[in-house]
């Protein structure tokens, strides 16, 4: 805990998120699972809860999975919880199983999309939303303490409940199980190695599909690797040697997802979101006919729902945001490009496989196929993201303070007008600036990300 001392311990837009053995040590999951079951316990106690309350583990197929699960479950022992470890199974099926069974709380160990050296830890409160920014500021300034648990005397059990990701299964396929609404579909799946592998394809094979599956075992070490939602190559190739009607594409904790089509072309969360959203939109179960999506969403998406007679709200990058926005606005449909997508009237959070079956049967309903359904839908603006890696924390987290990259950014803003828009900001859960043009023509979108990139590369990358 040498190194936490001297850099912070800090929740980003996913929780806690690096280098396993570096950042995420079997010192810092000790503590934060001890912090973590005290302050959860103490805010039920609050909202008039009693004690009793379970605690829900779940994990990725990354070889530090073990090692941080373990360590982590000491913690919540320590603080006198019990844990109910689900082992390999997806994000989702963890905030489902925490709201379901009226836990304490939840934790994913995961680094979600990230290679396979990273790992992640994230928290759900007891209504398995993402935890909230006040308990993470808790969380952070116990942390931040340094090494050393007090004894509480009281002493916790560890339970392993892998039959609890059956019951997470019923909850996905049960809005659709009076049917097989798949029959008859061909889809290819990639897996990535990952938590997904657990779960996948059983559903899809018990919904009639025939499935074909990439990287459908669990291994730590190719978790994410030139797979998954991120590397699409290997799933657009597999869709048409097999003459596949579509794809899916999972990360690794299997909260995301991306499709493809017959002719291999990408369909990510903002298409996902204007043919969910048309859907519910002709149910009429899209109150004020609302799409929260992120300020990453396309231009060309927000126009087409437009003139749907839609709207479109957006919100910072990270499902969370994501979330509280669809509270606040009476949501009932969400999401980010790079597939996570949330539907309240199915669950709390982002959900990959449930967003992919829902998708699929969408489908097959509609009478067409996906190409047919992406070629009516909208024609996305050119848009092309660069990340410049900022290895300093300082420079990284204050770059709206440089002049410099400000005033470039205002320079392409005054110059698109209209035909485009602009948008830097630091990742929340890497050590990059991202930086995003969309512009109506591909020369314009290259020129200004050319040159936003050499700016920040020269004023703070440097």
């Amino acid at each position: 805990m040498n190194a936490a001392k001297a850099t912070p311990i800090r929740f980003g837009t996913d929780g806690i998120r690096g280098r396993a053995g570096e950042l995420l040590t079997p010192t810092l999951a000790l503590q934060l699972g001890y912090w973590a079951g005290r302050v959860l316990q103490e805010q039920v106690f609050q909202e008039g809860g009693d004690g009793g309350h379970p605690f829900i583990l779940g994990q990725d197929s990354r070889n530090s999975s073990d090692m941080l699960a373990v360590s982590l479950a000491a913690g919540l022992t320590a603080a006198g919880l019990e844990v109910w470890h689900v082992g390999l199974c997806p994000t989702p099926c963890i905030a489902y199983l925490t709201q379901k069974t009226a836990a304490v709380g939840g934790a994913m160990i995961s680094a979600s999309h990230n290679p396979p050296e990273d790992n992640g830890i994230k928290i759900f409160g007891s209504d398995g939303s993402k935890l909230a920014p006040a308990l993470q500021k808790q969380l952070e300034a116990h942390l931040n303490k340094g090494p050393g648990l007090p004894d509480t005397g009281t002493w916790g059990h560890h339970f392993y409940r892998p039959e609890l990701l059956q019951t997470y299964r019923q909850a996905v396929q049960s809005p659709l199980d009076s049917r097989q609404p798949l029959q008859g579909l061909r889809v290819v799946l990639d897996l990535a190695w990952g938590a997904a592998v657990a779960i996948a394809p059983d559903v899809f094979r018990a919904l009639g599909a025939e499935v074909i599956c990439l990287h459908d075992q669990a291994n730590g070490d190719r978790i994410n690797v030139d797979c998954g939602s991120t590397h699409l190559g290997p799933l657009q190739t597999a869709v048409s040697e097999t003459r596949a009607d579509l794809g899916f594409a999972f990360d690794g904790d299997a909260d995301r997802v991306l499709a493809v089509d017959s002719l291999g072309r990408t369909v990510d969360g903002d298409h996902i979101l204007y043919f969910w959203g048309q859907t519910l939109q002709r149910q009429r179960q899209l109150p004020g006919d609302l799409i929260v999506a992120t300020v990453m969403s396309n231009l060309g998406f927000e126009r087409a729902w437009q003139q749907t007679g839609g709207q479109l709200v957006r919100a910072a990058v990270g499902d969370q945001y994501v979330h509280a926005e669809m509270i606040r606005h009476g949501a009932m449909l969400g999401g980010e490009q790079s597939g996570h997508i949330l539907c309240r009237h199915y669950g709390v959070g982002g959900d990959g496989l449930l967003t992919a079956v829902h998708l699929a049967t969408l489908v097959q309903d509609s009478g067409q196929s996906l190409q047919e359904l992406r070629d009516a839908s909208f024609q996305p603006y050119p848009q092309i993201l660069r990340n410049v890696r900022v290895s300093d924390r300082q420079r990284r987290l204050q770059w709206q303070d440089c002049e410099p990259v400000q005033g470039m950014i205002e320079q392409a803003i005054q110059d698109m007008g209209d035909r485009g828009r602009v948008l830097v900001r630091a990742s929340g859960t890497e050590p990059v600036i991202r930086v995003m043009v969309e512009a109506a023509t591909d020369q314009l979108a290259e020129h200004w990300t050319q040159t936003l990139v050499s700016t920040v590369e020269t004023h703070l990358a440097a």
